[in-house]
């Protein structure tokens, strides 16, 4: 069942322009009939002239929306100087109402070039349809437009020109929840590498569970490839890296590591690299983001260490690709811990927990119950002494000098991270990131 209807005015052509007040009314008198109760939301999406005062365009439109009671208080409009900022100002209110089956009725000329909008600002969340803006006076029903799969491909020109506009739009946009805070480990040498782990504060990202500086987007949640890529763009203006250098993990929840300039595996959760000025990431959002750094062979790698990945050695494995590809000693390579879910909130099934029991009984709690307590960073640590790191070089939770600590737990602190065992599948995420500087 359609949630909503979006009824595209922003740019009529021509000879269209005089009929405005027809147009709205035939279309809204159609959604009347055509819908059943509850009645769809509506949003009436057009031009924002500039220098125009606002409260003049919403008196254009009165004649046309006074007649229909039952969508009075369902039915917004919508003005904004560029496509991209009304679709945007539109998804918002989709989002706070938590819909995603959407009705597009708009002329046949802006079709496709309302599909790559669509493309670039939503996910696979949502589900469109489209319809033709009904032209005719009479009062017909709507004609259905072509299927999205059939219709013929943009220019390249013009596709480029949109992802323009939309990228002009979103870096305009002021970030959310304060400044964007990046964390630093006193244990990895400033003066070699450049690094840091994220905070949630400093982005774009305006969902709840995923606001603000979510850098992550999947087809599963509401935050889509260009807002992720915008957060991106901020915090390497703040780290000081470069994002056309920038390469993260492709998460397996394995123990796979790619070494770069080498064939990169389909996915791998675990990088390593000793060219310089090339940053390499990890996310977390419980899982740990670990990074390594060798000051001596001036080398670097980043895992995403979830239980699963803990379980199967991802970190140690990414200790032995540095060590095979850059002839790394063991003792020289500093390991720290990012922020993850602590062993105070974070659980597994029994048989889950048995595997962590086995590596040491002091990294599970209540080990009788059904859902011990499971503390996986420990268990990253010993395996890491296990295979050769320094204790003295492994900085986590447990270090002494709690102004030093960066370890904090993301299901604990909602202020300040994201946290998919607090937040459920529409969950945001941060990253740990380092580089060899240049």
């Amino acid at each position: 069942m359609v949630e909503a209807v979006l009824i595209d005015l922003f740019s009529l052509p021509p000879n269209l322009q005089n009929n405005i007040q027809g147009l709205l009314r035939n279309t809204l008198e159609t959604i009347e009939k055509c819908f059943s109760i509850p009645a769809p939301f509506v949003y009436v999406m057009c031009r924002q002239r500039q220098g125009s005062e606002r409260n003049g365009e919403e008196e254009s439109f009165l004649p046309a929306l006074s007649d229909f009671q039952s969508l009075k208080k369902r039915l917004e409009v919508v003005r904004s100087l560029t496509t991209a900022a009304a679709l945007y100002t539109i998804k918002q209110r989709l989002d706070e109402k938590d819909l995603s089956i959407i009705k597009v009725i708009l002329p046949t000329l802006r079709k496709d070039l309302m599909k790559v909008y669509v493309d670039h600002l939503f996910t696979a969340v949502y589900q469109f349809e489209f319809e033709d803006l009904q032209v005719a006076s009479d009062g017909e029903n709507l004609q259905i437009a072509e299927p999205w799969s059939e219709g013929q491909a943009l220019p390249t020109q013009d596709v480029a020109l949109i992802r323009s506009e939309i990228q002009m739009y979103l870096e305009s946009l002021p970030s959310l929840k304060g400044e964007l805070t990046i964390l630093r480990s006193s244990l990895i040498p400033d003066d070699i590498f450049l690094h840091g782990f994220t905070t949630r504060m400093g982005g774009i990202s305006y969902i709840p569970t995923l606001s603000s500086c979510n850098l992550f987007s999947s087809s599963k949640r509401r935050d889509p490839q260009v807002v992720v890529k915008e957060n991106l763009r901020r915090l390497a203006n703040a780290a000081g890296f470069n994002l056309e250098t920038f390469h993260r993990v492709k998460i397996d929840h394995a123990n796979a590591v790619c070494v770069m300039g080498k064939t990169e595996p389909d996915s791998y959760d675990g990088i390593v690299t000793n060219q310089k000025g090339v940053t390499i990431a990890a996310p977390g959002a419980d899982c740990i983001p670990v990074l390594f750094a060798d000051p001596v062979r001036k080398a670097c790698g980043a895992a995403h260490s979830g239980w699963k990945g803990t379980l199967l050695g991802v970190s140690m494995a990414t200790v032995n690709a540095m060590v095979s590809a850059y002839g790394c000693n063991v003792k020289d390579i500093l390991v720290v811990l990012g922020p993850s879910v602590g062993p105070c909130c974070y659980k597994l099934p029994h048989e889950s927990a048995k595997e962590f029991h086995r590596i040491d009984p002091t990294c599970v709690r209540q080990f009788d119950s059904a859902s011990p307590y499971i503390d996986i960073r420990r268990a990253t640590r010993i395996l890491l002494e296990s295979g050769g790191i320094l204790p003295e070089n492994i900085q986590d939770d447990s270090v002494m000098d709690q102004n030093q600590n960066i370890t904090f737990c993301t299901a604990c602190h909602p202020d300040r991270f994201f946290s998919h065992f607090r937040d459920g599948s529409n969950f945001g995420t941060q990253i740990g990131f380092i580089s060899i500087k240049d």
